[in-house]
Formats: C-alpha cells, sequence, structure tokens
C-alpha cells in the first residue's frame, strides 16, 4: 500500500510539471486574421473635445470591416493621468473617462463581434502610475498590504543602479522605475536575489505573488465583458535577474494556461521582439519588429551614414540588404511552428523615425504592403498606413511622445475627409490632440475610396487575397528562392497543401531581369490581380522574371 501511494504520489507530481509545462494551443482564428491597430486618442472624436474615443472607433467599424480588418490592438484605454499616453494606468478596472465608459467600451465590444471583429486590449504589467492606489499606499511609511507590490531600497541612500527613482515620499528608500521615472516597476520578484540586497524578494514571496494573480484578474475582468485578448507590453521585463527567462516563462505559461483555460479563445500578443523566446515563454503571437537586429529595419527604414545603416531594401537607389530578415524570419518559424505566430506590421506608435511607409508615391507604399501581406506572418496596419498617412516632423511633446526622437510624429489624428480638420474632429485645430498633417492634398480615407488604384483599395485587395489563399496563411510554407544584398526582386515561393504561389517583388527605382532554377512542369503561371509590372514565366525548368521599377507580382501556380 505504501509503495501505491509513493507511486501515485509521483505520477502526480509528473503530471503536475507536465501540465505546468504545456500551454494550450494557439487559437485557430489567427490563421486568418488581419489586425488593425488603433491609437485611440487619434482615430475618431465623437464629443467634440478634441481627442478620439470609444465611441469614435465604434463608428468606424463599418469602414474597419469593409478593409477587411478582422481583429483590433487598441492603444491603453484605462484610467491614467496620461504622462505616457495611457500606459502610465492609474486604474486597470476603469475606462478613461475621456474615451467614454465602461458601458461604451461593453457597446465596441459587441458591435465589433457583429461584425466578426476581434478586439484586443493593451495591458501593461510591468509598470504603474505613481498615482495608482497600489503605489500610494506602497509608498506609505506604515507597512501594509501594497508594501511589497513595488520595489524599495531599505534606504534613500541606496540607489543600486539607474533604474531607481530618489524618492521624496514618506516611505524610506528608493524605488525602480520599469521605463519613465513616474512609472514605478511592479514587484514580481528577482529569479536570483542577492542575499545582501534584502530588496530582492524571490518571485515566490507574496508581494510577487500578489501581482502575478493581479494580472489574471485584470485579464478576467475585461475577457468578461467580451475583450479578446491583450497585446502585453515589455512583457519580457516583469521578473528581475532572469537569464535565460526560466521564472518569466513560468509566469507567463501560467497566466497563458489559466487564460485559455477560461476563455480558449482569447490570446496574448507580446511586446517582445523575438518570436524564438516569447513563445516559449507561453504568448501566443510576437511582433517582428522592436529589436535592431530583427531586420525590420534594414528592410524598411533609411538613417544617415552616421546611424546604424545608409539605406534599406525598399528603396529606390537598389543597395538594400534583406538577408538579415530572412535568415531571422526562417529562425523564428522553425523555432514557433505549431506553437505560435509571429506578427509582422506595417509600424506601431512607437516609432521615433518616419512610418514605414513614409514613401514618395502610392506605388512605392504597394510595394511595401504586398511583401507584408505575403509574408508567413499575421499581418498588422497601423492606423492610417492604408492610405499613406506621413510621419510629421517637429511636432511637441506630447504625453511622453518625446522618447529619443519624437513619437508624435507617427500618432497624428486619422485622416477621413476633406472637411474641417480631416473629419477626425468637430473642436477648434488648437484643442486637437495632435496637429492633423498641414500639406496640400493630405492621404484621406474619402479621396481613395471610389478610385480602384488607391492605396485603400489596394489594402483591400491584399486582405481578400490573404483570406482566399490558404498559401498566404501564416502556417504556410515560405521559400526564398531570391533574396541577396544589393540584388532585385526579392522571389519567394509560398505553399499549403492545396495551392504554390509565387512573389516578386522590386521596391528599386530600376528595371530588373532575374532567371532562376525552378524544376516544376505541367504547370501554368497564373497572375492574381495584384500583380503590377512584374512578369514571371516559366521556361525549361526556370523562372524568367522581367520587373518593371517599384512593381509586384503574385502569381499562382496551376
Amino acid at each position: 500500500m505504501k509503495r501505491i501511494c509513493i507511486t501515485l504520489c509521483l505520477l502526480l507530481t509528473a503530471m503536475s510539471f507536465s501540465s505546468a509545462q504545456a500551454v494550450p494551443a494557439a487559437p485557430k482564428w489567427l490563421e486568418d486574421a488581419v489586425f488593425y491597430q488603433i491609437y485611440p486618442q487619434s482615430y475618431c472624436d465623437t464629443n467634440g473635445d478634441g481627442i478620439g474615443d470609444l465611441n469614435g472607433i465604434t463608428r468606424k467599424l463599418d469602414y474597419i470591416k469593409s478593409m477587411g480588418f478582422n481583429a483590433l490592438w487598441l492603444n491603453p484605454i484605462f484610467d491614467s493621468p496620461f504622462f505616457d499616453a495611457g500606459y502610465d494606468i492609474r486604474d486597470y478596472y476603469k475606462v478613461a473617462p475621456r474615451y467614454g465608459t465602461t458601458q461604451d467600451l461593453k457597446r465596441l465590444f459587441a458591435e465589433a463581434h457583429k461584425r466578426g471583429i476581434r478586439v484586443c486590449l493593451d495591458l501593461v504589467p510591468g509598470h504603474t502610475s505613481m498615482d495608482c492606489d497600489w503605489f500610494v499606499q506602497s509608498a506609505k511609511k506604515e507597512r501594509n498590504a501594497y508594501s511589497d507590490r513595488y520595489i524599495w531600497t531599505t534606504s534613500d541612500t541606496i540607489v543600486p543602479n539607474k533604474k531607481f527613482v530618489k524618492n521624496t515620499l514618506p516611505r524610506g528608500g528608493n524605488f525602480m522605475k520599469n521605463f519613465f521615472d513616474i512609472q514605478p516597476a511592479l514587484n514580481f520578484g528577482y529569479a536570483n536575489p542577492n542575499p545582501a540586497h534584502s530588496w530582492e524578494l524571490p518571485v515566490t514571496a507574496e508581494g510577487p505573488q500578489k501581482n502575478r494573480q493581479e494580472i489574471f484578474n485584470i485579464i478576467d475582468h475585461w475577457m468578461v465583458m467580451g475583450a479578446d485578448g491583450f497585446r502585453v507590453d515589455m512583457a519580457a521585463s516583469l521578473i528581475k535577474n532572469d537569464p535565460g527567462f526560466v521564472e518569466t516563462n513560468k509566469l507567463w505559461r501560467e497566466l497563458r494556461t489559466k487564460m485559455q483555460t477560461k476563455y480558449p479563445q482569447g490570446i496574448l500578443l507580446s511586446e517582445w521582439g523575438n518570436p524564438s523566446e516569447s513563445i516559449t515563454a507561453g504568448f501566443t503571437m510576437d511582433f517582428m519588429v522592436q529589436l535592431k537586429n530583427s531586420g525590420f529595419r534594414q528592410l524598411f527604414f533609411n538613417f544617415g551614414t552616421n546611424n546604424l545603416i545608409d539605406t534599406c531594401y525598399f528603396d529606390l537607389r537598389g543597395k538594400g540588404d534583406p538577408t538579415l530578415f530572412v535568415t531571422n524570419l526562417q529562425k523564428y518559424m522553425k523555432d514557433v511552428k505549431g506553437k505560435g505566430y509571429i506578427c509582422l506590421p506595417t509600424i506601431n506608435h512607437d516609432r521615433q523615425r518616419p512610418r514605414c511607409l513614409n514613401r514618395n508615391t502610392y506605388d512605392q507604399l504597394k510595394t511595401v504592403m504586398a511583401f507584408i501581406f505575403t509574408m508567413p506572418t499575421v499581418p498588422l496596419v497601423y492606423y492610417g498606413d492604408e492610405i499613406g498617412m506621413r510621419y510629421q516632423f517637429g511636432l511637441p511633446n506630447v504625453e511622453g511622445s518625446q522618447f529619443d526622437m519624437n513619437r508624435a510624429g507617427s500618432r497624428t489624428p486619422m485622416q477621413w475627409t476633406s472637411a474641417r480638420n480631416a473629419g477626425f474632429s468637430t473642436a477648434p485645430a488648437e484643442k486637437l490632440y495632435l496637429p492633423i498633417d498641414n500639406e496640400d492634398c493630405i492621404p484621406t480615407v474619402e479621396s481613395q475610396w471610389n478610385d480602384p488604384n488607391s492605396l485603400l483599395n489596394f489594402v483591400k485587395a491584399l486582405t481578400t487575397l490573404h483570406k482566399q489563399h490558404s498559401a498566404l496563411k501564416p502556417s504556410a510554407d515560405i521559400q526564398f528562392l531570391l533574396a541577396k544584398a544589393k540584388t532585385y526582386p526579392i522571389v519567394y515561393e509560398r505553399k499549403s497543401k492545396d495551392e504554390t504561389l509565387l512573389i516578386a517583388i522590386n521596391p528599386s527605382g530600376k528595371k530588373q531581369s532575374v532567371t532562376i532554377d525552378y524544376p516544376v512542369s505541367g504547370k501554368k503561371l497564373i497572375p492574381l490581380h495584384v500583380t503590377k509590372g512584374t512578369q514571371i514565366k516559366h521556361r525549361n525548368n526556370q523562372l524568367v522574371i522581367e520587373s518593371g521599377a517599384v512593381s509586384y507580382a503574385i502569381y499562382k501556380l496551376e
């Protein structure tokens, strides 16, 4: 009997360990997802205060659906003093009054779901505002339930590093920040606490464990109301001194499992920038954009000679190099296959340089869009990129936008019509959250809607193709047939069980001709309707590609 009990205990322990390591499968709806990121304060203002709101997003849901976008990511909409555009949260359980009410958010969820659109909110778990009641309580001299919910040194004279902020509050000691000085870091513990530093609590301590539970409470609160998931800000930053993310992985795997056990279709999209690490940590999907060495910048951004690179691949000069991106993408795909997804955005709200779609012509913008929508990733379009909105230089520092370079230029109001304030708001121009693009002939939804050759309608065509063709799903295979430095076009094959597509994109300003070995027989190449300026022919087991300047082609092999 004793031996049976011991065996049973060992089996239960093994089962517990196994379940702790496994995470639920990623929801299948991500196969067909086309995300649209909305910066709420700049999207649509319905009450005339100069700031976008939730009712404005609800009002535009028919437009969003018509574009083929079926998943939204909203930047933070929670109560905040807005020193960092809402990433300094005061109350995680309350909608910021400037955006509306909880009922407005519930209505947005319901109306979006009626149209087959899922809505993901922005979760900021690593830090709060200094105005958050949790921090106010933690900063009190007397010990209380919140004393260890943040990281405090034991004396005002102890400042371990630049991440600690000099304290002027009643409590002794200095607190750790997670980004700006006004964003104190929530305490999730140290994976390897230094015994000489009493403030370095282990992850099992009461304060870190309470914060762990609080994250799930926040997720649960909004999922009950209708949210479909969360983009997680600074996802890798929670647990300190954690080489290899051992404890970080345990935390997110635990939260992912708890969330999907209750909400099987819910997702966690991480701001991590390394899918190999983040999907292992338990996230459903990660961006391929944040890290400087991801290859994203080398594809889309021009830097001066004193910066990282002198040119990019999607540039008219034709001197770029796609190989870093290609190498990383292939590695990430291998690492996350069957476990999660990679998300490739056009850009996001944190860009401190021009939107990646800042190009001189709409045809140049189309080459970028064609590339993003034909990668083995989940595409994400940042609001305004579907019409080619431009980055605005020289704007004031608004809600913490001045970091490194000014992020405000990527956060200007959506341009809807030729009416006052581009149809964004009825407020006086000086009261707008940020100024409207003041150049002549700014791109608008109105001006592009009925133009069959517009960027807007090109994006609509791409979202349709993405849903219709199994070879363009993120789980379908990719083989790069030509992807070399200073070589154009970039050519690749997308393949599923049902079909094979060939894509060639030439963002350079010169005509290009290439021949590539491609041994297939008895097949025809049929151009899809988004093809322009490039021809692909198959002769003698070779692809012969004639690619005009700034052109693109998607062919189906039949």
